[in-house]
Parts: C-alpha cells; structure tokens; sequence
C-alpha cells in the first residue's frame, strides 16, 4: 500500500513522523518538512512503518545519496545518506534533546559535534559486520530484515578496511564475516561458522590475521595472532580480534577527553571504571589519581578483561575483574567511591545498576552512551538519587547512521 504523506518531526531510530488517518507513521528515507509517497512496510492497529519512495516536495537538506546501495529495500546501514551532513546532526541533536525533555523532563541546546577525519561522512568505520549468504556473496543487512543486500564495496567503511577486499570473495560456509582494520593499519578477519563446520578462508588481497568465532564470546586465531593495536592519549592498547573497541578513528581520543575533562580526577581518588572494555578509560584514569590512588575496573567480557590486565600492566593502582556489574559491585564489596566512569551497553544500566551506583556516593558520575533513550532514561533515576545533569556532550561518531554518542556528567547534590 503506498499513501501520500506531509512528514513531521524526526524521530528515534532513523525515522521521521508523519500520520495518515489518525495513525502515527514512521516514515524512512525522508526529512521534516517534505511531502512524500512511501511505501508501507509494516501496520499494526497503532502505527505504520513506511518507506518514501517518491518525493514530492523535497527538503533544502536533501542530497543525492552517495551510496548506489542505499535507499527503500536496499541495504539498512545507514539512515541518512539523503541528508547534507549539517542536517544529519541537527537531526541527531533534536533527537536527543527530544529524549531528555521526554523521559528525564530536562531541557537542554544539543549540540551534535563533528569529529575530524571524515569531512564527507565517509570512510570512517574501522570495522564492519557482513552477511554471508548460503552461497558465499557477502553483503549487510536490510531494514529489519534477515535479507541480505549483496555489495561490492561499503562507502562509510575505512579504505583500509576496503583493501582486504572481502566483498569481492566467496565465503561458502559462513554465515558472518566481520572485517577489522586498527588505526596502526593491522587487519583482522572474524568468520562466524554455518552450524560451526569449516570454512575455506579465501585469498584476500593483503595481510590478515583470520579468526573463527567460536560463540560465547570466544574466538580462535587460525591465521596471525588475531591481535590489533591501538594508540590513544600515548597509550598502546591490545584488541583481541572483535573485541570492543570505537568503530571511528578519531572517536576513542575524542570520548577520552570528554569524560577526563568532566570527571576531573585528582590524585589520590578512588575511581571505578565500569564496563570497562580493554582499559581506554581506566588506563587514563589511574594516571590521573597517581600512586596513591586507585581504579577498579568492571568488565564482563573475558578476552577484554585479558586484553585490559595487558594494557594496564605497568599501573599498579588499576584492578580489572571479570563479572557482570551488578553482581561484581557487591561481590568485590566496593561501598564507595569519589569518581565512576560507565559506558554500558546500548540498553544501558537499568534501574538497578543506577541504584547500585548512586549508593556509592560519588561526587561525579561520568556517563558514556551511546542510545539517547536509555541515557535519558537512567539520568531520570539517577535524579531520583540526588544526581542533577551538569554537562552533556553529543559526537557525531557514526555519519550518515541515526547513532550518536554522548557523554554526561552527573554531579551529587
């Protein structure tokens, strides 16, 4: 069914709002203000989903996509490619303006900051997910949609990354093939297994550690040592094959300043670092505070805490344990704390972990997010504890995607 539609404001997601016959639509592939034709792709008694096939009247902020795979039933990468760059972070910003004046009733000038390295919005992503189909063509995923869109390049994927040529092999026995390329100009390859049989690796087109994932978490080095090196704030840190890392060049030094420059941490402070991945903030951190005192970091992903123990290996102040945080908390007995750092998953703490963290008492809580709606959300309960919002910062870390990330600095009354 195809309805004609004037769209609205834009929403959560990559969607804007437009309504047909008293239903809400969220409409794909359009910007505010435009009169559309879209397609709908899904209908429930309460809303649609659609795609603009056809615009009618277009936005000043509409630009040819750069992408000859983006667009209606193309591939679901990315959101924004019809948007002027300038117009993709307002978006963003009204985004999460929108979710903090929803859900945690706070109005707040949204900023969206552009970081360095991609003045097109391209070629920035360091690392990128494929599909396998049954016969071996790699390709990324459609809008809410097992389907697979087979592609001969990705234009937001790093040129480094594009040298391994993964697109152009057959990958039979795959379901998955994620590529990997360090800003030090390492490469990775991560095979996910179909029913975990072997796969033939393919010639690729330059060096290449190759890994299978094994599941859980786990991977295994068939090829190189599946290990990559990245250099931030004159660091050197280890990442194990697809372990967590900032998909943007330029996004781990960026975020790192943000949260050094709102938690303030003074020597002789006892920090906590949760979700800590492979030590980017602890390491930082423990440098602040000195000798006297200490950071405790919380990671539940066991190569990470591997990786993390490497890379603070010469700061003696700094601790990582392996467990989820709202068991590790109560089971190392940590009481308090005059500084925590967290950078939580997208579906964020949760209510109990907020509780559990504003038990401590710390002066500053330093939030790294990257979803608006559940920052929101758990900046809300921990108002309820006493913390007011002092300083909120947005990077547009993923062009041409609905993604943002921010970092916030909640302050104890």
């Amino acid at each position: 069914m195809r309805v004609e539609l004037s769209v609205g404001a834009v929403a959560h997601g990559g969607w804007c709002v437009a309504r047909h016959e008293g239903r809400v639509v969220f409409v794909r592939h359009a910007l505010p203000g435009e009169r559309v034709v879209a397609e709908v792709t899904e209908e429930t008694s309460r809303f649609m989903r659609a795609d603009a096939v056809e615009i009618l009247e277009p936005s000043p902020d509409r630009v040819p996509a750069p992408c000859p795979f983006a667009g209606p039933g193309r591939c679901g990468g990315c959101d924004w490619q019809h948007a002027d760059l300038a117009a993709q972070r307002r978006l963003k910003a009204d985004v999460v303006a929108e979710q903090f004046r929803r859900l945690a009733k706070i109005e707040r000038d949204v900023v969206v900051e552009e970081l360095p390295g991609s003045p097109d919005g391209l070629g920035w992503r360091t690392r990128v997910q494929f599909a396998a189909s049954p016969d071996g063509t790699l390709g990324l995923r459609r809008h809410r949609s097992h389907d697979i869109e087979p592609v001969d390049a990705c234009l937001i994927a790093h040129p480094e990354l594009e040298k391994v040529g993964a697109e152009h092999k057959n990958w039979r026995g795959a379901t998955g093939v994620e590529v990997i390329v360090s800003t030090r100009g390492e490469r990775a390859v991560v095979i996910t297994p179909r029913h975990r049989k072997t796969v033939a690796v393919p010639d690729l087109d330059t060096p290449v550690s190759v890994l299978v994932d094994e599941g859980r978490g786990r991977t295994r080095a068939v090829k190189g040592a599946g290990i990559l090196h990245e250099r931030v704030g004159g660091r050197d840190f280890q990442v194990t094959g697809s372990g967590f890392w900032q998909i943007h060049p330029e996004a781990a030094a960026t975020l790192l300043d943000a949260v050094l420059s709102f938690a303030d941490p003074r020597p002789g402070e006892w920090a906590l670092d949760l979700y800590c991945g492979v030590g980017l903030f602890a390491a930082a951190l423990a440098e602040a505070v000195g000798p006297d005192g200490a950071v405790f970091g919380v990671e539940s992903e066991t190569t990470a805490v591997r990786d993390a123990r490497r890379n603070l290996r010469d700061l003696p102040q700094a601790q990582v344990e392996r467990g989820r945080v709202e068991d590790a908390l109560d089971r190392f007995e940590i009481e308090r704390a005059d500084l925590v750092v967290v950078d939580p998953p997208r579906s964020g703490l949760g209510r109990d972990v907020v509780t559990r963290v504003a038990d401590l008492r710390a002066s500053r809580v330093v939030y790294v997010s990257c979803d608006p709606a559940t920052l929101a959300r758990d900046v809300a309960w921990f108002a309820d504890h006493g913390y007011t919002l002092e300083g909120l910062r947005a990077f547009d870390a993923f062009p041409m995607t609905h993604h943002v990330e921010m970092v916030c600095l909640l302050v104890r009354a």
